[in-house]
Order: C-alpha cells, then sequence, then structure tokens
C-alpha cells in the first residue's frame, strides 16, 4: 500500500523536515507547500498561524517510522499528520517510491 501523508508545519521547519524524511528513505518525495494560512482551535481559543504543507509520498510499511520521525522533529505538541492510503498510481511511480523508501540491505 501507498501512502500520501499530510503534515502541516512551522514555516522555518518545513524544509529540514522534508529533506530529513528523503535521507532517511522514510519517504520518496515531500512536495513543501508555503503560504498557508492556518485557523484552527487550540485550548479553547482560536489560534491563526502561518504555516507550510508538506505532501508526503511513502509506503506503508515505512508509514509507522515516518509518523515516529514526524514526532519527534515536530515543534507542535499534536502534530497535523494524516495519511491518505492510495491503490492507483503509475506503476513506474509506485515502483520509484518503493525503492526509494526500501532500506538498503533488504
Amino acid at each position: 500500500m501507498s501512502l500520501v501523508v499530510l503534515v502541516t508545519v512551522p514555516p522555518e521547519r518545513a524544509h529540514e523536515l522534508a529533506r530529513t524524511l528523503v535521507a532517511e528513505r522514510l519517504a520518496g518525495c515531500v512536495n513543501v507547500v508555503g503560504g498557508l494560512h492556518s485557523v484552527y482551535r487550540w485550548e479553547g481559543d482560536i489560534a491563526e498561524d502561518p504555516e507550510s504543507l508538506l505532501i508526503i509520498k511513502t509506503t506503508g510499511e515505512r508509514y509507522p517510522d515516518l509518523e515516529a520521525r514526524v514526532r519527534a522533529m515536530h515543534p507542535y505538541e499534536i502534530p497535523e499528520i494524516i495519511a491518505l492510503p492510495f491503490d492507483r498510481a503509475l506503476p513506474e511511480f509506485q515502483s520509484w517510491l518503493l525503492a526509494s523508501t526500501t532500506l538498503r540491505g533488504e
């Protein structure tokens, strides 16, 4: 199974997190979408913050480690981590994603 994982993050942390996930083979690709403005409820108040959206492509097998790494690096107490499975994609993309997230020696 392949996944698209959505994570919002403060803009100043987005590229570091994206690079780490790809470098550690937790993701094949991370798109960083800047310029978001999030409005949300936190601790009884309405808050607003600039954010970036990470669109992360990974596999179901790598997801638990990806989630743990995002949680470890993320500055929020409760980060937004939403995994959406997909089963249809260009076969060559699926093969590339699997190769990009497979640990060396496996």
